[in-house]
């Protein structure tokens, strides 16, 4: 028998506190027949790695269920996210620049994923400090949600190992960066976040087992489970968008990449040769930069600040320079005020961010949609915390259509066959899990 005992909170919701941590496993595994639910995980970062950019985690994991496929938030709603008093699940397209920096995207998109997409959950479970809370919007016969839950038992089917393709041949890969090389020489551009697409057509994936696989392959401090309805975001996300804890901002771009070696001291040495490089250096700062001029915009005067250049952090398959700024929100200034000022983020657009963009949308073949977006979560208390949808799985599962797409940043240093190795290294879980 679980134990839930009544709590007071903040929000206007029944709040129950839960005894047993397996408890979510099987809440997880029961919210799958939903057709709204999101689920954030940080996988223990926070815990694992303290001096760290994870210390800003909020919630150990964040749970959200809707029950119905209503009262839903759609892009002529975008403005509510500063009315909300309550819990709101959210992702932000890429595609939304078009909205928010007037441009334009004609490219081919079989995922069809929403611009700007919230949904206000019936139930909410997060994890904090070792207690699990329940909340819920309606108050519930606790002995009979139990047997619910934990008796509810969904029939998975295997599925057959499915072709990769890709948008790009390797020589079209390397044609294309070069030609983004030539922009950066003549001036347009110091730097471009260039991605190529892999897709499996006629696809069937079992999207919570893959993301459950996908976790256990390359756990991540923002990895995400996302349904809507028929479209699924499967994400083993390593980057911050951006953080909001009271008054305070921050985001936590990363740029700079290298493999790990099985071998320690081979391994040491590849963290000092990606802390040394040059190239990946340049790539972090000018990224630093952008996202220093973003946030100055929403933020008190001279509170924008630096905390980390350029520090190298460790995941199952490979080693990152992530960098943090933080700024200080101006008392005038809203949630929407802040995510219009800097969405896209910088690391996955380049500089300066309109025209890159626009060159995306010339060389890059596929709509990015969700990928390169932002899923996260607003808290009742205005708080609120986004990642970068990067090494993450796509589903639409009407068309079946299975998308991941990868990228990496061109500069007028760029090798164009690394920058090639280099998305086929950042795809590696995803490849394993496919």
């Amino acid at each position: 028998m679980i134990h839930f005992s009544h709590i007071d909170t903040y929000s206007n919701r029944f709040c129950y506190k839960i005894s047993q941590k397996s408890f979510l496993s099987s809440l997880l595994e029961w919210a799958q027949q939903f057709d709204l639910l999101a689920y954030f995980d940080s996988n223990d970062y926070y815990s694992k790695q303290l001096k760290s950019p994870y210390y800003y985690h909020k919630y150990d994991s964040l749970l959200g269920i809707k029950f119905s496929d209503n009262n839903r938030l759609g892009i002529t709603d975008i403005n509510s996210i500063n009315k909300q008093n309550d819990w709101l699940m959210s992702y932000l397209s890429y595609d939304l620049k078009n909205e928010f920096h007037h441009l334009q995207s004609s490219n081919f998109d079989a995922l069809e994923f929403d611009l700007f997409f919230a949904f206000i959950p019936d139930i909410v479970v997060f994890e904090q400090k070792n207690n699990i809370i329940l909340e819920s919007l309606i108050e519930l016969d606790i002995s009979k949600f139990e047997t619910d839950v934990i008796t509810y038992y969904k029939n998975i089917n295997t599925y057959k190992k499915q072709e990769i393709k890709s948008r790009y041949s390797k020589s079209e890969y390397i044609d294309t960066v070069n030609k983004i090389k030539n922009h950066i020489q003549i001036g347009d551009i110091y730097e471009l976040n260039f991605c190529q697409e892999f897709y499996i057509e006629d696809s069937t994936i079992q999207a919570w087992e893959t993301y459950k696989n996908l976790s256990q392959t390359s756990p991540t401090p923002f990895s995400v489970f996302f349904k809507q309805v028929d479209r699924y975001l499967i994400s083993a996300s390593p980057e911050r968008y951006l953080h909001k804890e009271n008054s305070k901002i921050i985001s936590q771009p990363i740029k700079g990449t290298i493999h790990k070696s099985p071998n320690p001291r081979i391994d040491n040495q590849l963290k000092d040769k990606l802390r040394n490089d040059i190239k990946e250096q340049a790539e972090n700062i000018m990224i630093v930069d952008l996202v220093r001029n973003d946030l100055s915009q929403t933020a008190v005067k001279g509170s924008v600040i630096v905390e980390e250049l350029c520090g190298i952090y460790s995941f199952e398959q490979l080693h990152q320079m992530i960098s943090t700024v933080s700024s200080t929100l101006k008392s005038n200034k809203t949630n929407f005020d802040i995510i219009k000022s800097s969405f896209p983020m910088g690391s996955m657009t380049g500089a300066p961010k309109v025209k890159a963009m626009e060159l995306i949308e010339k060389y890059e073949k596929t709509k990015r949609g969700l990928y390169s977006g932002s899923v996260g979560y607003f808290s009742p208390d205005g708080d609120f915390d986004f990642n970068v949808v990067i090494r993450s799985i796509l589903y639409n599962s009407t068309n079946k259509y299975t998308s991941f797409t990868v990228g990496s940043a061109i500069t007028i240093g760029s090798d164009a066959e690394n920058e090639f190795d280099e998305c086929i290294l950042k795809s590696k879980a995803i490849r394993k899990v496919l």
